[in-house]
């Protein structure tokens, strides 16, 4: 009795903790367990355009559908979740945590086909307890074990080094983006994984991940077990609204390691991400096998300093690789690099300047239900991101900033803004699916955030 009483107290002070906004975290009544809960909610209003013109370019038909500036109001990787951990003896401690996105401008629901991007098809609901990192592991003197779904040690070395996180000017839109959608490959969330992370030892630290490909296509043409949508995103459905393949970049095994130091000003990293047996049978004509199923990795270095100044100076080198069967229709390898520099003015202002690069391919895909040019070998699919932006601190919960992002590609590039982290994105497709190449994509936002 004296043990469930204790449980009960507990539950009581966490509710009435969260109801009158008391200090977020509680103390369990046995004293061995601890509660926390927090949130981030971050909303902007956006202006953006495709920088499509009337009539279509090169050899694509007229663009249909709004393709100029455009309005929105956008809810950015808002998120609540809770975490704690209970002490089990021996020095280890259970370690848990369970977060959820929190879509405060739009309704929560799977991402329909009928919002044109095919890589923003989407099954899962994001509004759900438990879309976001959640695990449940041992930590101790050793480090930290976890089972559970993260972002990838690869995403998470270099998060630090984007000023422009979850804004229209996200370095997401070319750093880790592979064909330049709205889905950065290798700089996402992993599901159904276990990693370790190690402590510090001086000023140097590891984590590494194994995600199961759990998926019973040798191919990894169909979902793996127990997840709704194609491993590496997309939900398996085609552009006419059917059931279809997981043919855009499922992958099987993923394997993800990071490395990092960090003295003083100084923060450095390296980093290597794996994705076994990448299935991009979309992007050929039947039967063709010019771009097949094949390994994708990637790689990075990156420093980031910070200068007496009060100036940070943030660099990225990003080397991706697809082991395509044909080199002519290897549109996922190429080189990636990001600049930032963030000069901040007092404790509260700062400005930040970005450039991301995104280097050419060997070459491009062809035919399937990509629509795209089926002539093979190299175009000139490079581009560049510009990201200005300024941010005031009203204290260390809250601010308010405003963005502006230009893409600017090259005639075969078709990178896009907002990738994996604003709540409103801008490709270059139009309403009909079709990618328009060499367009200019331009967006300006302003917004405000709030930290519990």
């Amino acid at each position: 009795m004296e043990n469930r009483g204790a449980r009960i107290a507990s539950a009581i002070a966490v509710g009435v903790a969260a109801a009158f906004s008391l200090p977020a975290q509680v103390a369990a009544a046995d004293g061995d367990s601890t509660l926390q809960f927090y949130g981030h909610l971050d909303l902007s209003v956006d202006g953006a355009t495709k920088g499509i013109k009337e009539g279509g370019s090169g050899q694509n038909p007229p663009a249909t559908g709004k393709t100029g500036w455009q309005t929105d109001v956008s809810s950015n990787l808002s998120y609540f979740g809770f975490r704690g951990d209970h002490d089990i003896g021996g020095g280890y401690k259970m370690v848990f945590q369970a977060e959820t996105q929190i879509d405060v401008a739009a309704t929560p629901g799977p991402s329909p086909v009928s919002q044109v991007s095919q890589g923003n098809v989407d099954n899962k609901v994001l509004g759900a307890l438990g879309s976001r990192n959640s695990f449940l592991g041992i930590a101790g003197g050793f480090g930290a074990f976890k089972l559970g779904k993260t972002d990838a040690p690869y995403k998470l070395s270099t998060s630090r080094m984007d000023p422009f996180s979850a804004t229209v000017g996200d370095y997401n839109s070319i750093m880790g983006n592979t064909g330049g959608d709205n889905r950065a490959e290798f700089d996402t969330r992993l599901s159904h994984a276990m990693w370790y992370e190690s402590p510090k030892m001086g000023g140097a630290s590891f984590s590494a991940l194994w995600a199961p490909g759990q998926n019973r296509a040798s191919d990894n043409s169909i979902n793996a077990s127990g997840e709704p949508d194609c491993t590496g995103g997309g939900g398996g459905i085609t552009k006419f609204g059917f059931p279809g393949p997981c043919n855009d970049g499922s992958f099987g095994d993923a394997y993800s390691v990071a490395g990092v130091y960090e003295a003083g000003p100084l923060y450095g990293i390296v980093a290597y991400e794996f994705h076994k047996f990448s299935n991009r049978t979309g992007d050929e004509a039947p039967g063709s096998n010019t771009v097949g199923v094949a390994d994708e990795s990637a790689a990075k270095v990156g420093i980031q300093y910070a200068f007496p100044t009060h100036t940070i100076v943030s660099v990225i080198y990003e080397k991706l690789d697809r082991r395509a069967p044909n080199a002519d229709f290897n549109e996922r390898s190429r080189s990636g690099s990001w600049l930032a520099v963030t000069q901040k003015f007092s404790d509260k202002d700062e400005a930040s300047l970005g450039w991301g690069h995104a280097g050419k391919t060997p070459g491009q895909p062809g035919g399937g239900d990509s629509g795209v040019t089926t002539n093979p070998g190299s175009v000139d699919n490079a581009s560049n991101m510009y990201s200005v932006g300024y941010k005031h601190n009203f204290d260390k919960k809250s601010n308010w900033y405003a963005v502006y992002a230009r893409q600017a590609n090259h005639a075969g590039g078709h990178f896009d803004l907002g990738a994996s982290g604003h709540g409103i994105t801008t490709d270059c497709k139009d309403a009909a699916g079709l990618c328009f190449t060499g367009e200019t994509l331009q967006a300006v936002s302003v917004g405000w955030m709030y930290s519990f």
